[in-house]
């Protein structure tokens, strides 16, 4: 860096606001676009190791293949004078952890409402083929109006690249690292999930689950001990809420939700009064395929002489039996063996259909009822495992469907499972194909949409510019509850964004919107009004040409719909 604290003759710093393991972090002004960013430059000592750099470019690769508002927007990426840096977007406000220490535990809403941008950011993040592998509080800042975005892609991993995990050296803050990545297995996006559903916990209970004086302990508590229950720390967290911590949190990674949108869509859910008091999850433990057992070796024993009859030994006489009774006697004793068994086999069958019991219709009706019902046919009711989902026309609290289905035979005493309505939802619209600043207004005024936080997000595409080429969370056609609070996703092709030269002040007002123009810019002339000048004023004026512009020169401009360039002359 210079005297003037410039970098690359661009960015002035102006104040040292972070350190981390590898890199320093300014706060700086873009003199060029006249904005606030923030410069994270790697230390001199580093700049020469090979996983250090590899990491520091990762980490701009990673984050610049990235565009979700929940996640730090990377500008620029260089090297001056030997020193790597990134330029990336100045958030105002205090890490997750920082605020965690400040107030303790956090509200339950206030806390679901945090981990479902987390999880949107984690999730956009994976459909890139990206993992993120240091998710932490330390890497949220939440602005003052409550969003959040995350930081550091340093030891990201994208599919087919190179593991930054040395021997001996797992990276990542231990305290939220998935029990595979302690073991040193490749990280999945099962990891990512791990660490979300740690950070939950930690935003509920004010601390983190596992605590040592060392980070080999806490690894091992990791691995090796439950999750602490919530409950006791916090008796008022819905147990949906605690379901969802049990699953993302979960040692098997098999066990965990298979992706960050599965994690999401129950997290949308998760306050909803009739989840409430939903049973608790339970992870049954796997069992490994036991030993096959050896046989003993057959013991071989030595036969034993046999005793001949010599012509000296005596043997009883016997005396002859008829052979036509001994053969009644056979024939009478077969027949017997053979009704006796027929006897027994039909007697065997008429039990056995005796027992079995037709699956009643309970259709329409409320969870008790169909409790009540099922306990008169000798049949239990899965209270654990009943599915709840929205539909189109069927009242709250009714059943949907039964499995197996009605009129099914069963043994008497097996359980059976029910799908039961969770209310009328609304089916959501489909926006693709439309210009984002439409679909906006039409979401502002549809009162279904009151309830849904719409996230926006712009995507190079061949669409023309505005134009919304996907919708994702709430699909089209997906039902969803009006009265509860969920997420859209739109994805629009992006607008052109230009820097208004500063060359046109003093151009005659009819070149300067033929400039604007060629620019894809819509640009507009406004005569100033020169009644209120003296004739001297009038007299010293520049007429015709542009003398000052709206939004000003040197400024960055956006290109939609209903945006325009002002030009100002007399």
């Amino acid at each position: 860096m210079s005297r003037k604290n410039m970098i690359a003759n661009r960015y002035e710093v102006v104040q040292h606001i972070g350190q981390g393991g590898m890199a320093d972090v300014f706060r700086a002004i873009d003199t060029i676009l006249n904005r606030e960013v923030a410069i994270k430059i790697l230390r001199s000592d580093l700049s020469t190791d090979a996983v250090s750099i590899l990491r520091f470019e990762r980490e701009a690769q990673a984050a610049t293949a990235l565009a979700h508002p929940n996640i730090v927007e990377v500008y620029d990426v260089g090297d001056y004078k030997g020193h790597h840096y990134i330029v990336m977007e100045y958030v105002r406000g205090r890490t997750l952890k920082q605020i965690i220490r400040s107030r303790g535990p956090l509200l339950v809403e206030e806390s679901i409402d945090i981990m479902k941008q987390l999880t949107s950011a984690v999730a956009e993040a994976h459909s890139r083929g990206i993992i993120h592998r240091d998710l932490k509080p330390q890497n949220v800042i939440v602005k003052s109006d409550g969003s959040v975005k995350i930081l550091d892609f340093g030891i990201a991993t994208a599919k087919g690249s190179m593991q930054l995990t040395q021997a001996n050296n797992v990276m990542g803050s231990v305290h939220y690292l998935a029990p595979e990545l302690a073991k040193g297995e490749t990280a999945t996006p099962q990891s990512d999930i791990y660490a979300l559903g740690i950070v939950l916990f930690e935003m509920l209970s004010g601390d983190v689950p596992f605590k040592a004086d060392q980070a080999v302990q806490v690894a091992l508590k990791q691995m090796r001990e439950p999750m602490p229950d919530i409950r006791i720390i916090n008796s008022e967290i819905p147990q949906s809420v605690v379901n969802v911590i049990t699953r993302s949190t979960a040692k098997n990674p098999d066990q965990r939700y298979s992706s960050c949108d599965e994690m999401l869509l129950d997290l949308s859910t998760s306050l909803r009064p009739e989840r409430a008091n939903e049973a608790p999850v339970v992870l049954r433990e796997v069992q490994k395929p036991a030993a096959p057992v050896k046989k003993p070796a057959a013991t071989v024993r030595k036969a034993q002489p046999s005793h001949k009859v010599t012509e000296k030994q005596e043997t009883p006489e016997k005396k002859p039996v008829k052979k036509s009774n001994r053969l009644i006697t056979a024939i009478t004793v077969i027949l017997l063996g053979l009704l006796l068994g027929t006897a027994v086999y039909f007697g065997f069958l008429y039990a056995r259909e005796s027992a079995k019991i037709v699956v009643p219709d309970v259709r329409g009706m409320t969870v008790q009822e169909a409790i009540d019902l099922l306990a008169e046919n000798d049949l239990e009711l899965d209270t654990a495992q009943v599915t709840y989902i929205l539909t189109e026309n069927t009242e709250k609290g009714l059943i949907l469907s039964v499995s197996p289905a009605e009129g099914t035979e069963m043994e008497k005493g097996d359980t059976v499972s029910i799908t039961v309505s969770s209310g009328i939802g609304v089916k959501m619209k489909d926006y693709t194909g439309m210009k984002i600043t439409a679909a906006e207004e039409k979401i502002a005024a549809d009162e279904n949409m009151n309830m849904v936080t719409v996230n926006v997000i712009s995507e190079e595409s061949d669409e023309a510019p505005g134009t919304i080429i996907r919708q994702e969370i709430l699909t089209p056609d997906t039902l969803f509850n009006p009265q509860t609070a969920s997420q859209l996703t739109l994805v629009y092709s992006t607008y052109p964004t230009v820097v208004i030269p500063d060359y046109i002040i003093g151009m005659p007002i009819g070149d300067a919107v033929r400039e604007l123009e060629n620019m894809g810019i819509v640009a507009r002339s406004s005569l100033h009004d020169t009644q209120s000048l003296t004739d001297e004023e009038r007299e010293n004026l520049q007429y015709g040409v542009v003398i000052d512009v709206d939004p000003d020169v040197n400024t960055e401009y956006t290109q939609k719909e209903d945006n325009f360039v002002i030009l100002y002359f007399y």
